[in-house]
């Protein structure tokens, strides 16, 4: 039997430009997460021009072994991010880059745990106000929608779960209920650069254990909805001021504490301690 191994083609149907660019790689963010970095970095490193159409939907389906629903998510969160656009019928294409003066906030603005604690006073001052908002406006189903969040976050704590996704859906909720969608726009923008980031919950390594972290901050997410239930609205921007706050203060002292080590990381690198926090409050 001949020993030797045949070459690995690309698969059918792919450009060997495009099979070049997008090297297979594991898949430790997500599908979605995987395809949207790929698809960036090589818009962000010029290997994908302005005015360049992007592989098909097939093309990267068969690239990344994903269905067309996975493909059609990545499209669109990078089209709300503002790198690419759909012309129907046509395909998809890269657009110019962003002015400088548009306000983004990327990866490279999360260099350090102080640039972090940064993007959390931004939160502070808008979620406040959203919170306010949400008191005076908030509809049945946004009340409905806020306790699913809080039962999900609560049954979590008994699971060994970060609580994650309940934690950012509530907030989500919150902004929902402003009635003002530019809030809610901006919490998926926030969402989607930053929440499939976090590598470590800080939860495991607080000092009263990680279900009494939860439970405390599970709390205050009570005191935020309650609130928000009653149509106080000055009770709901304190209880939400007061949250986040507190959030900020947590991770100011585990600053020294916790680290992340992305997958192939050095825990020691500066990305590893930059990046590992939990933004969700």
């Amino acid at each position: 039997m001949d020993s030797r191994k045949t070459p690995s083609r690309p698969e059918a149907g792919l450009t060997p430009a495009f099979h070049e660019e997008l090297p297979r790689v594991r898949r430790p963010r997500g599908l979605v997460g995987e395809i949207v970095e790929s698809l960036a970095s090589s818009i962000r490193e010029g290997r994908l021009q302005p005015g360049e159409k992007l592989p098909t939907e097939a093309e990267i389906m068969a690239r990344f072994d994903v269905s067309r629903t996975v493909v059609r998510e990545s499209l669109s969160k990078l089209q709300a991010s503002g790198l690419v656009e759909t012309r129907h019928g046509i395909g998809t294409f890269v657009l110019q880059p962003q002015n400088a003066g548009n306000f983004k906030i990327t990866a490279e603005d999360f260099a350090t745990v102080a640039d972090v604690i940064s993007v959390l006073e931004l939160r502070i001052s808008l979620e406040t106000e959203a919170a306010g908002l949400a008191a005076q406006r908030r509809t049945p189903e946004n009340l409905k929608a806020m306790e699913t969040a809080l039962r999900a976050f609560h049954d979590s704590i008994s699971l060994d779960s970060d609580a994650v996704p309940p934690d950012f859906q509530f907030h989500m909720e919150v902004a929902r209920s402003t009635g003002n969608r530019h809030f809610a726009d901006l919490m998926t923008y926030l969402g989607t650069m930053i929440i499939p980031r976090t590598r470590v919950n800080t939860a495991h390594s607080a000092p009263e254990g990680r279900f009494n972290y939860l439970q405390r901050v599970n709390s205050e997410h009570e005191s935020i909805y309650n609130a928000i239930r009653n149509q106080d609205a000055e009770a709901a921007r304190a209880a939400m001021r007061t949250h986040l706050s507190n959030s900020r203060e947590r991770l100011r002292r585990g600053n020294n504490a916790h680290t992340m080590q992305p997958p192939g990381e050095p825990a020691d690198t500066p990305a590893a301690q930059a990046l590992g926090t939990n933004l969700v409050a």
